[in-house]
Parts: structure tokens; sequence; C-alpha cells
């Protein structure tokens, strides 16, 4: 059984009202970035589908590298 959540979030987008399930959620609903989402998401599955040589495999793990370091200065800068 899942307990109500004391302090639910919520975003309000002109007329509607949602609720967000936690921080994340809510900034992605804020901010609209789900087809961002899906962009990055499907060009992960396309770059480690095409994976077949170790230099594909070194290409691939350079860029995902440079994405995670993007998400760490995002993460050690931002308020949250």
């Amino acid at each position: 059984m899942k307990s109500k959540n004391a302090n639910p979030l919520y975003v309000i987008k002109g007329d509607q009202v949602e609720a967000a399930d936690n921080f994340f959620d809510l900034i992605v609903k804020k901010f609209n970035l789900t087809p961002l989402i899906d962009i990055l998401t499907s060009i992960l599955k396309m770059l480690l589908e095409n994976i077949k040589t170790y230099s594909a495999f070194i290409i691939a793990q350079d860029f995902l590298d440079l994405l995670i370091s993007k998400i760490e200065l995002f993460k050690k800068y931002s308020i949250v």
C-alpha cells in the first residue's frame, strides 16, 4: 500500500494543475522537458545499438562521459 505524500508537489501551467511525483518530475513538467528527454533517450539508444567495434565503444564512452560531466557541473552549481 502506498502511503500518502504529506507535502505533494504540483505544477501549474495556465489553467491546468498537474501532480508531480518527485522533484525531478516537477522540473520536467514545469519546463516541458519531456520532448528533450525523449530525444536524448533515442540518441543514446541509437548510439549504444551501433557499437560494434572497440573504437565505436570509445567514442560512445567519451560522449557519455561528457554528458555525465555536464550533469555533474549542473548539480554542483545548482541550488538543489
